[in-house]
This record gives C-alpha cells, structure tokens and sequence, in this order.
C-alpha cells in the first residue's frame, strides 16, 4: 500500500521555543525522526509540514522535502489534521494519491525504525474497518480523581491493589498513527471511527513536550 509520511513540525512552541529543532544530545531534535525513517524502505514518500525557515532549512539538510504550511493553519490552536490535510491535497495535486498517511511527530526521539516498520507490516491484516493504527503504552496505574464534591477517590474503585493483577490501560503516547486517507478526508479525525492500538514502550513512547522531558530525554540519549 502507499504511504506518504508527514512530519508535522511547526515552529511556533512557547514551553521550548524551536521545539522541534532544539538540541538533542548535540543533534537537533527532528533529526532523530528523518533518521528512523532513512533506516526504513519509506524515506521516498516523506513531508515535513512546517511554517519555519529554520526547520525547513534542517530537513532540506537532510535531503527530505519541506513543505510550507498558510498561515491560516499555523496558529497555536490549529489541530495536526489540518496539516495533514494541506499535504494530502498537495500531493494529489501533484498525481500522488497515497492509501494511507503515517504521521511521525518530531517529538518522539527514541521512536525507532523497527516500530515504523512493525506498523507498515501490520497493514498486511488489518481489518477493512479499521481507519487508524496508532502507537499506545501499557498503563497499570492506580488512577485517582476528584469528583464533582472535591472528593478524592479511586477511578476504578474495585480494581486490585496489586499493580500486576489490574487490569492493563492503554495511553495515546502519540508517537506514530497510520491513518487511512479516506477516512481522515470523511471525518476530518486523525483517528478516524475505529482505531486499533499497537503498544510500545513506555521510553519508545516517550513524548517531548517540557524543558525537563528535553533534559530527561538528553540525560537517556547520551547515557545510551
């Protein structure tokens, strides 16, 4: 099946500002993701969606094609569907159309080519049905929540106390989802109307979002 890869990758973060291209154990952050993707069979159909001269400069680097984001869609509250979308329509203008888009956020480092390449093999018996593989982490928590009189309770209150006799939970670590481009257009949804959940682990998983999840992660990087 055709897969066009899109790496969503605005410039605009507040908590990191150039988030996306932020030193990582001395390489910018994005380039963990291109070079995933060069260690896979994918690296021909590849988008960065971006709206920032310095990240299209780093992936033009790196030999992968950057594509310009309209402002429109480039503000702070602007879902990563939308990205998704222009890059679909620009393709197809361009005699491509793809059966699915695989979305590589630039904030999962440790994401590897081995995943990519689980998921791509995993379209081989995916049901009809299903309009999205996305990546998710085993949880066994013990969740706590207030309730609407500011009591403090359990979310499952009959659940074991051991960890390993709870029942598992499943976390969006938002590390990889493969999406089928019909139901992306009809739904307007990354996730379309039926998902199924492939897990990861927790530190494949691992998301960037804060200066201390940049710090951890370079902590991880150079350790390893």
């Amino acid at each position: 099946m055709d897969i066009l890869i899109i790496i969503p990758a605005r410039g605009g973060s507040k908590r990191i500002p150039k988030k996306n291209i932020a030193l990582l154990a001395g390489k910018p952050l994005l380039a963990y993701t291109l070079e995933a993707i060069k260690e896979t069979n994918l690296a021909d159909n590849v988008i960065v969606s971006t709206d920032d001269d310095d990240i299209a400069a780093t992936v033009a680097r790196a030999g992968v094609r950057a594509l310009h984001r309209p402002k429109e869609i480039c503000v702070d509250n602007a879902s990563t569907e939308s990205a998704l979308l222009h890059a679909l329509h620009t393709v197809r203008e361009e005699g491509y159309f793809p059966d699915w888009i695989m979305t590589l956020p630039p904030t999962s480092p440790f994401r590897t080519a081995e995943i990519i390449r689980r998921f791509v093999e995993a379209l081989d018996c995916v049901a009809q049905d299903i309009d999205c593989i996305m990546s998710v982490t085993e949880n066994r928590g013990d969740f706590w929540l207030y309730d609407a009189d500011g009591q403090f309770r359990r979310l499952f209150p009959d659940a074991p106390r051991r960890q390993q006799d709870r029942q598992p939970l499943f976390e969006e670590n938002s590390a990889l989802y493969l999406t089928r481009t019909t139901a992306l257009e009809s739904t307007g949804s990354i996730l379309g109307c039926k998902v199924l959940g492939i897990p990861i682990s927790a530190i494949e998983g691992f998301d960037i979002n804060t200066p201390e999840d940049l710090k951890l992660a370079d902590a991880i990087m150079r350790r390893n």
